[in-house]
């Protein structure tokens, strides 16, 4: 391995040059992905996503980067670079837009789907949009970006080579290796061994399936599966549920209802804007007549129809949750219904998808699972190639939790990059490449502001850390308000106090326990009179303390206590 290192050609750097990577998102996570590369004069963002939220973020939509980071070096930034159309890499770029306005430069179909996202905050006339080809460039003062084609569960992904004053940079993006894809052209990889062959400063790759062996089998074998289902189901409504943005994936099924003579559906707010975005630039091909509303659906009967869905991922208000729920107003399932789940969970998602699952069976529909789905990421060989075609100096797994990217290290190590060199970043650290001649240093010398802002509703960033705090304590103890009335000048009680109860315990097999608990509480505000304790803060205080004292040895409970006093 030694003997490998050492031979890798390392990149030309005849003058000194620095730039810096700051992740500020995407690591340790799927979802939220946000990479800044700068030098000392000139920044770009590349990805601008979104991660949804984890079961303990009561009540929050979405989770989107924090950007202080590039607030903070306004002057300096030059553009938005997006590697493809998906929502953990574009999501979030309709509410930083708003704050940093710059030209976003992407691929034809990534454009599209931005500006639909633009069109629904009200901001595309505002933003400048770039729509980039495969081999192109666009130059941020001394960073130029190049395209590069490559295969995803999306089309139009690109992967990016950076030129900097320290080397180049590869940015993977997500991608696999697909020869044979449904559209469009094979991954380019005869440019990524020029680049390799010229010296590849580091790559930052793609991480989410370097842990499993061998490599990502192509999208159009999802389509001899589908043949298989539509043929041997010729009697059964099939219902497909899949992501939005697998627009291949939609196509094949397509493909195949035509050949079958089935009319399509498509259904769920996210799927019908992907696919008349795609339809509109001829990424999709529907023959003519196969396409019909979900008002006409009734008109035929189950075993000439197909509708494609979103739901895959259990999401509560998509519409195959709704239609296992009872919910839909235009689609009700029958025994007759075959129902292909033609997606992976992504992980956490698992419990959400059972539950679907188990809520079409007891509609007696028939559920297949397996041997419908392809992933979009490259499995461990296909990593493997592009590492050994790259030959980077410096490997940087990103896109993954961090099992998976310190798997990717381990491929890393095994096609001949030093272990020293497979660095493994967290959200925040600002990586320096510093290159004086032949010789480079990487160093970590500085921390980011990095995190996410949660969106609630219309509201930005106005929930945190302690309000969530609060929300989960509510929603695991409930809530007890203390009501009390004072008389003004001489500070006398007039009525309370009382107690009001949520979530705590259930009042009418509870009085004897909420009485003690009014009974100790005004044993406490009298103490407090009689002490001419004034102070209203002191006064609340006492009560939740005294309070939570109680309860805690009563029943071992700590409510969330809220002494409300009245003035008379």
């Amino acid at each position: 391995m030694e003997s490998r290192a050492h031979s890798r050609r390392a990149p030309k750097a005849t003058s000194r040059g620095r730039v810096k990577l700051i992740p500020l998102g995407g690591l340790d996570q799927i979802g939220m992905n946000i990479t800044a590369v700068e030098t000392d004069e000139n920044l770009f963002v590349i990805d601008c996503g979104l991660s949804f939220p984890s079961d303990d973020m009561l009540g929050i939509d979405l989770v989107i980067p924090d950007i202080s980071y590039l607030k903070s070096r306004m002057e300096k930034i030059r553009g938005f670079v997006i590697t493809h159309g998906h929502e953990d890499h574009i999501g979030a770029l309709p509410y930083v837009l708003q704050q940093i306005n710059v030209p976003v430069y992407a691929t034809k179909l990534t454009c599209a789907l931005i500006e639909r996202k633009l069109v629904e905050r009200g901001i595309d006339k505002k933003v400048k949009l770039k729509t980039m080809k495969f081999g192109e460039s666009v130059s941020f003062g001394d960073l130029k970006v190049e395209f590069i084609k490559t295969n995803h569960s999306i089309q139009d992904a690109a992967a990016l080579a950076i030129h900097t004053p320290a080397g180049v940079i590869i940015h993977t993006g997500d991608f696999k290796v697909d020869y044979t894809p449904v559209f469009g052209d094979p991954i380019d990889l005869q440019r990524f061994a020029e680049l390799g062959r010229k010296g590849v400063l580091a790559m930052l790759s793609d991480s989410t399936n370097a842990g499993k062996p061998g490599s990502t089998m192509s999208e159009k074998t999802v389509g001899h599966t589908f043949d298989m289902i539509f043929s041997e189901h010729k009697h059964s409504r099939i219902i497909v549920a899949t992501f939005a943005s697998n627009v291949d994936r939609v196509q094949q099924v397509i493909n195949t209802a035509a050949k079958y003579n089935r009319k399509v559906v498509v259904e769920g707010r996210s799927m019908v804007n992907v696919i008349g975005v795609a339809s509109e630039l001829d990424y999709i091909k529907i023959p003519e007549g196969t396409l019909i509303d979900i008002e006409n659906l009734k008109n035929y009967p189950d075993e000439q129809t197909v509708l494609i869905t979103t739901g895959s991922q259990g999401e509560s208000m998509a519409a195959l949750s709704r239609m296992a729920n009872g919910m839909h107003r235009k689609v009700r399932i029958s025994p007759n219904d075959v129902v292909v789940m033609s997606s992976h969970p992504i992980p956490g998602n698992e419990k959400a998808v059972d539950r679907v699952v188990n809520e079409l069976y007891k509609q007696h529909a028939e559920v297949i699972v397996q041997d419908t789905h392809v992933s979009g990421h490259a499995c461990a060989e296909d990593l493997k190639l592009l590492y050994t075609l790259v030959k980077p100096r410096y490997a940087i797994p990103v896109h993954g939790e961090y099992h998976h990217r310190r798997s990717a290290a381990k491929l890393c190590e095994a096609v001949g990059v030093d272990k020293d060199k497979c660095l493994m970043l967290e959200n925040g650290d600002v990586l320096e490449f510093d290159a004086d001649g032949e010789d480079i240093k990487a160093s970590v010398k500085e921390r980011a502001q990095a995190g996410g802002i949660f969106v609630d509703g219309l509201g930005v960033g106005d929930v945190g850390n302690i309000v969530l705090r609060d929300r989960q304590n509510l929603a695991q103890n409930g809530i007890i308000v203390v009501v009390l009335t004072l008389e003004k000048y001489s500070g006398h009680l007039i009525s309370g106090p009382d107690l009001i109860s949520r979530g705590f315990v259930y009042v009418r097999e509870s009085e004897d326990l909420l009485e003690e608990a009014r009974v100790h509480v005004q044993n406490a505000v009298d103490d407090c009179l009689v002490r001419h304790v004034n102070d209203w803060g002191k006064i609340k205080n006492i009560i939740k303390d005294s309070l939570t004292d109680f309860l805690w040895k009563r029943i071992k409970r700590n409510p969330v206590i809220l002494p409300v006093i009245m003035e008379v």
